[in-house]
């Protein structure tokens, strides 16, 4: 296990006995010390799901009110009526065939690829290569669309994608250190919210067991639920 710095440790020793409210969680993450970068804040929840059942997994993406502070780089794969008008939204890289050629040439310099419904057919080639990394298009996350154009602009602004890993965790991103508190706040209690309306209806006993906060230096901070 990688030791943790004398800075973390000592804001680990001024965490809660408990879990606190959310605003307070924020405050206490943005009260520990700043380092030299505007560090991302992520939001993890404990979910009570079973992993190994289709039913529980969870998948999908979120606009968040206040964005994330930061814009990732999209792909499209659409017909080519549609590749001008995908690329003025902010795709990087918009196309069929020839653009399926070209990841399979080892180019892999986005961060989320969409695509409209017909054109999964020839994308369904890249399963191999996409798959492992989390990049395939799907409708679940909400990358796989009828109106591309609109997908790519809320991916390109910071759409958030999340889902469900093998220990029954959800962690997304839900802004940048520099956000006034009251942001992140919101962008969490936003995240809070849409959990709790996708609980699946297999899932018995307590469903979300532990939400915690932190940024990427920094200890979490336990959310009380």
């Amino acid at each position: 296990m990688a030791k943790k710095s004398k800075r973390y440790r000592s804001d680990a020793e001024n965490l809660p006995e408990g879990p606190v409210p959310l605003g307070e969680a924020v405050k206490r993450v943005k009260g520990f010390k700043e380092v030299k970068f505007d560090q991302s804040v992520e939001i993890c929840f404990h979910l009570g799901i079973n992993p190994k059942q289709a039913d529980q997994m969870l998948r999908g993406s979120l606009s968040l009110p206040h964005g994330i502070g930061q814009t990732k780089r999209v792909i499209a794969f659409c017909s080519d009526d549609k590749i001008e008008s995908a690329k003025e939204a902010g795709a990087l890289a918009a196309g069929g065939e020839e653009l399926v050629t070209k990841i399979e040439g080892g180019w892999m310099e986005f961060d989320v690829a969409v695509a409209e419904p017909a054109l999964m057919r020839i994308v369904s080639k890249l399963g191999r290569v996409l798959g492992p990394k989390g990049l395939m298009p799907s409708p679940k996350s909400g990358t796989v669309a009828p109106n591309v154009v609109e997908a790519i602009k809320e991916f390109t602004a910071g759409k958030v994608e999340y889902r469900s890993d093998q220990g029954g965790n959800v962690h997304a991103i839900i802004g940048k250190y520099s956000f006034p508190n009251e942001k992140l706040e919101e962008n969490a209690q936003t995240f809070i919210d849409h959990m709790n309306r996708i609980k699946p209806s297999s899932v018995k006993g307590t469903y979300i067991k532990k939400i915690a906060v932190a940024a990427t230096m920094t200890p979490a901070v336990e959310v009380a639920s």
